[in-house]
């Protein structure tokens, strides 16, 4: 590798730390090198680079104050401390407690789903499936895996409380005492629920919320 004058890269380096990021065209022009041997430069400071923007930019290690989830953003530019995109999606999805939607994973990223999220529909080490119409991403792995979609579940039965107001709790119940046995499609097909337009999934999350599911039989006896 050619030999760079030393006061080139400290004044690199004082430029980076100046600017926080800097793009490979501009350290070029400070070093007066080849493009080659400043990514090696790069690549020997252990720099960063960003997982937008086309990968424009760089950053040195002691530069970036990341979040919790890894993530630094210094104006529209944003990095992570694990590595590319693909790297840090793999890293949120299998962190996260109940998997990740396209949407939630965006605003993490700070980036359009539909500008990423078609590269990883078959990306190895986590998986998507759709839950209430809505495609979900979880870790491969297993145990991970099921842990996940329980939680999510127990999140979508927790949110279905919230849409059921007092007189429709009131209802269920009732119907459920004069039905013993019923279901929650039953359940939704009664004349005064439909009246009501409560959704299955609201009738059910009620019902497991509340640990009646267990005490009701899919089919009556």
């Amino acid at each position: 590798m050619p030999i760079i004058d030393p006061k080139k890269i400290d004044l690199a380096k004082a430029s980076i730390k100046k600017e926080k990021i800097i793009t490979l065209k501009m350290l070029v022009s400070i070093l007066t090198c080849s493009s080659r041997t400043a990514q090696t430069k790069l690549k020997l400071w252990g720099a960063y680079t960003s997982y937008n923007q086309n990968g424009k930019y760089y950053t040195l290690p002691e530069i970036p104050h990341f979040d919790v989830h890894g993530i630094w953003r210094f104006n529209k530019v944003a990095f992570s401390k694990h590595g590319n995109l693909k790297n840090t999606i793999i890293h949120l999805v299998t962190s996260a407690p109940a998997g990740l939607t396209g949407k939630q994973l965006g605003e993490l990223l700070g980036l359009s789903p539909q500008s990423f999220l078609h590269h990883f529909r078959n990306c190895p080490g986590i998986c998507r499936e759709k839950h209430d119409g809505v495609y979900v991403y979880f870790s491969e792995d297993t145990s991970a895996y099921k842990r996940q979609v329980q939680q999510r579940t127990s999140l979508v039965c927790r949110s279905a409380i919230v849409t059921i107001s007092d007189p429709e709790a009131i209802m269920i119940l009732v119907a459920i005492i004069r039905n013993y046995g019923i279901s929650a499609k039953e359940i939704l097909a009664l004349p005064e629920i439909k009246k009501s337009k409560m959704k299955l999934t609201a009738i059910q999350g009620f019902l497991e919320y509340h640990g009646l599911e267990k005490k009701i039989p899919d089919s009556r006896q």
